[in-house]
């Protein structure tokens, strides 16, 4: 098969599909992989670097697109990148569609055979490429809501562990999944108050198994949510229904009685977000208030991090990337039913029954599509 490798184009995005290492490996199997020149400069890796683990480079996007049999990204395609997909073309890619009608628009029009990373499961449950990117996110939300809360960010001017004499902040973490626990590992650390808040007693007890006294486990209900976030400094939400628009734990209300300065981060932005006030932003213009509150909802916050991120990304990925080329997509979703959980739309059809309820689409099997 042949795959292609575009630079990203979003905002400050500085990831890449694919790194050399796993060019390599997918070169070694007998596939070709073409790269759109300095796709990889963002993580430090020349185009020599790519041309000698044995990919070709190529000018531009437009001419990787129509090379390739697959084309392998990181974020969702943007407005020109779905122009370039064609029908059968094999899209593998984080897609995040429940809250954005207008990208599955695109795609259902492209005829292409788009898998979305943030769908594929494993066995015994749990989303294996989209938990790397969480825990990066997770980690991430702590520095960015301190940051948020000096008082030149618009914050109330608060230090999130406090100093001897003066009380530390509270940190309330909806959600106590891969986001939550990594935001929850860093939080600890600082020496703040960490709250966190999940409706699963068995996420709660990994919680308190893995970080003790050092955090306060609290069952999700109304009245928990809504006294937690009214007296928290920094509310981090990572809260997470695979494939579906993420519930707005958070309302409109709760926002403006919360503190004047504090700071909500918004991780499940990709999914349409878990605060009624949110609305996504750019690494370049990060912040809004809304109600005396900073608002921190970058889309694609393991972006700022991109060597990290890429390479904990590709380890997930390259595994299905290689079934993918060598079966192609019909064989490797046949063989591999966790795989086809990834599948979003394909040939027109939205197979996703979560991003159908969401985007009142009809939902096709998957399975359906395979003959």
């Amino acid at each position: 098969m042949r795959i292609g490798v575009p630079k990203e184009i979003k905002n400050h995005e500085y990831r890449v599909g694919l790194t050399p290492s796993s060019v390599r490996e997918l070169v070694a199997q007998g596939h070709e992989v073409v790269v759109e020149r300095a796709a990889g400069a963002g993580i430090g890796a020349a185009d020599a670097a790519y041309e000698k683990a044995g990919a070709k480079i190529l000018p531009g996007a437009g001419e990787v697109f129509a090379a390739a049999d697959m084309i392998v990204k990181v974020k969702e395609p943007q407005a020109v990148e779905i122009a370039r997909l064609r029908p059968g073309q094999v899209l593998f890619t984080y897609l995040h569609l429940a809250p954005d009608p207008e990208q599955c628009k695109g795609l259902l029009a492209s005829g292409a055979v788009c898998i979305a990373y943030e769908t594929v499961t494993q066995p015994g449950g749990g989303l294996p490429l989209l938990a790397p990117m969480s825990e990066v996110a997770g980690r991430m939300a702590v520095q960015a809501g301190a940051h948020c809360l000096e008082k030149a960010h618009g914050g109330m001017g608060i230090l999130l562990g406090g100093v001897a004499g003066v009380p530390p902040a509270k940190i309330v973490i909806l959600g106590a999944g891969v986001v939550g626990s990594n935001a929850a590992q860093i939080a600890v650390g600082t020496g703040a108050i960490v709250v966190v808040i999940d409706r699963s007693i068995d996420a709660l007890r990994r919680m308190d198994r893995l970080l003790g006294a050092r955090t306060i486990t609290v069952f999700s209900n109304r009245d928990n949510v809504e006294h937690h976030v009214l007296t928290a400094d920094l509310v981090i939400g990572g809260v997470l229904v695979p494939g579906a628009a993420a519930p707005k734990l958070v309302t409109r209300s709760h926002v403006a009685h919360m503190k004047p300065g504090s700071v909500v981060v918004d991780v499940a932005i990709d999914q349409g977000g878990c605060f009624e006030t949110s609305r996504a932003t750019t690494h370049a213009e990060p912040t809004y208030v809304v109600d005396n509150v900073v608002h921190y909802c970058v889309a694609n916050m393991p972006g700022a991090v991109p060597r990290t991120s890429t390479y904990a990304l590709n380890n997930a990925t390259l595994p299905f990337v290689q079934q993918l080329a060598e079966k192609g997509w019909k064989g490797a979703l046949a063989a591999n039913p966790h795989l086809m959980a990834g599948l979003n739309v394909c040939a027109g059809k939205v197979t996703c029954r979560e991003v159908a309820q969401a985007l009142g689409h009809a939902f096709v099997e998957p399975g359906t599509l395979l003959a």
